[in-house]
């Protein structure tokens, strides 16, 4: 923990994911913490959603190359043309959807840039902003410091997965909200809204006259039957969306933070006045790189069924070991409740893990708004990461089922 510091914004950001202890002190987040623990005792980090192998290699020529062409300096704050069109192109070629790559376009540094510049353009004191629960915490900073209040509808576990409570969603919406944030795929539960849990949102959305901002950072890693479907595709929802993504998930490389907003026109003009207060621009050389490989639609489909074989892996790994698992149909990741192993606290299970069983993994509750009843309910939840190579997940399985089996 660090010691409080001057009064400020930052403080409403470490309150709204659990970051600040009533005297002030204000702790990692519990990434940093799982990581850095990882590394203190040797463990395996299946906390920590990041792959361990690189991504296309075309893509890393292609980067090498722009630098070597001398594209160092500043892109065009829009994004550079040939990315621009290429994530138009995307989205025709995978949705059907229509964007002119002039005005309804605008490249970031991550999906987080785009998601942050979405919430604090469009969301401000006296608003809602409306997220699922669990939620990725950079949804709860963001709405933070916009000044806006966040409310949340809960995904619930059941069946061997989680899915919508679509009663609980339409009573957090009120004429206040002003923006809904939809993440899926979902991290960190692994669901993939349906159809209808999306309509939904969308019907909230319209009676509400709600701004939709989608995270689809994990849009093309789905599995087995499931389809991911972009808000923005839905009835009467693309004048009212904001489709976000990344090229980090799809192309594993999430270190180059090249991602996207599309959109109608007026709100990307919105989005953009913010954003160009933030980076202004970025990965100059990197952008006409992911134009390249963006047209690539046979490696992220290899990605997702290797994925998949390696979500196998884990969930028998996980239910051998005793947890109950919830199989995700898409993203990085695995939810998995330790209650029936005898363990009420997945935060403090998972600061025993690496000597219990030399493997470190993520609280679900760390996902949630500090001390609501959805934190509450998934109190015992464990978030573990199927995105290594294979032999780091066997053995990593191994250990649990040696450790609980």
């Amino acid at each position: 923990m660090t010691n409080v510091g001057p009064p400020g914004p930052w403080q409403s950001v470490a309150r709204s994911i659990g970051l600040m202890a009533p005297d002030g002190t204000v702790a990692a987040t519990i990434f940093a913490e799982m990581s850095a623990l990882a590394a203190r005792t040797g463990a395996i980090n299946l906390g920590q959603g990041f792959p361990d192998v690189d991504g296309p290699q075309a893509a890393k020529d292609a980067a090498i190359a722009a630098i070597r062409a001398g594209r160092n300096q500043y892109a065009p704050g829009d994004g550079v043309p040939e990315l621009r069109h290429a994530i138009a192109d995307h989205q025709r070629r995978h949705y059907g959807i229509e964007l002119d790559p002039d005005t309804e376009v605008l490249v970031s540094t991550g999906a987080t840039e785009g998601i942050a510049a979405s919430v604090l353009a469009l969301a401000g004191p006296g608003d809602e902003v409306l997220t699922l629960e669990p939620f990725y915490d950079v949804h709860a900073a963001c709405i933070a410091l916009s000044g806006a209040t966040h409310v949340t509808a809960p995904l619930v576990p059941g069946e061997g997965t989680f899915r919508l409570d679509v009663a609980a969603l339409r009573a957090a919406a009120s004429p206040r909200t002003r923006v809904i944030v939809v993440n899926t795929p979902h991290n960190p539960t692994g669901a993939v809204l349906t159809v209808t849990e999306l309509e939904a949102i969308a019907a909230v959305a319209r009676e509400n006259d709600a701004v939709v901002v989608t995270d689809e950072v994990y849009e093309h890693l789905v599995y087995d039957d499931a389809r991911h479907v972009p808000v923005a595709t839905l009835p009467g929802m693309r004048e009212r969306t904001l489709t976000v993504s990344s090229s980090g998930k799809t192309f594993s490389l999430t270190g180059w933070k090249v991602g996207w907003v599309s959109g109608p026109a007026d709100l990307i003009t919105a989005v953009r006045t913010v954003k160009q207060f933030l980076t202004f621009s970025s990965g100059a050389p990197l952008q006409p790189a992911i134009a390249q490989v963006l047209a690539d639609d046979s490696t992220p489909r290899t990605l997702a069924a290797s994925l998949a074989g390696r979500r196998d892996l884990v969930c028998d790994g996980l239910t051998a070991a005793g947890f109950d698992v919830s199989v995700p149909a898409g993203t990085y990741f695995v939810s998995a409740d330790a209650s029936g192993l005898g363990f009420d606290d997945a935060t403090d299970l998972c600061r025993r893990l690496p000597e219990l069983a030399g493997v470190v993994a993520v609280p679900v509750p760390a996902f949630c708004t500090p001390g609501s009843p959805t934190s509450q309910a998934l109190r015992s939840w464990l978030r573990f990461t199927y995105v290594k190579q294979q032999d780091v997940l066997e053995e990593g399985m191994r250990r649990l089922v040696k450790a609980f089996g």
